[in-house]
């Protein structure tokens, strides 16, 4: 199976479960995107020794991506209006979030690259 027919595949719903299945799956990707870029940026983080910043904001970047994705093809193949039981109301939450997370990772990133950068002069 492609990666584009397992996205389809996977917002519809198709893989497993019932049609809210693809809505979730875009929601656990924007809130896992977002927890990752607030943990770079936060000062939990910096006590975390383990955590590099440049890394958690690309990770939240990829993750906001897919969620956005996903909550995208969800809203665009489902039957019916919300309240329907579709996850058509969690696919549109799930799109800012998404976005959310796309747009906090990179914050991070730029803040990330802009302390490795040295200084000129």
């Amino acid at each position: 199976m492609s990666a584009p027919a397992a996205l389809v595949a996977a917002a519809e719903g198709g893989i497993i479960g019932d049609g809210r299945t693809g809505a979730n799956l875009a929601l656990v990707a924007g809130a896992l995107g977002v927890a990752l870029a607030w943990l770079a940026t936060s000062r939990a983080g910096r006590r975390i020794n383990r955590v590099n910043p440049r890394t958690a904001g690309l990770a939240a970047v990829v993750t906001g991506a897919v969620g956005t994705v996903l909550a995208v093809l969800h809203a665009a193949t489902t039957d019916g209006g919300p309240g329907t039981g579709n996850g058509l109301v969690g696919a549109v939450v799930a799109v800012p979030l998404g976005l959310g997370a796309v747009l906090l990772g990179r914050r991070v990133l730029t803040r990330s690259a802009a302390r490795t950068t040295p200084p000129e002069g």
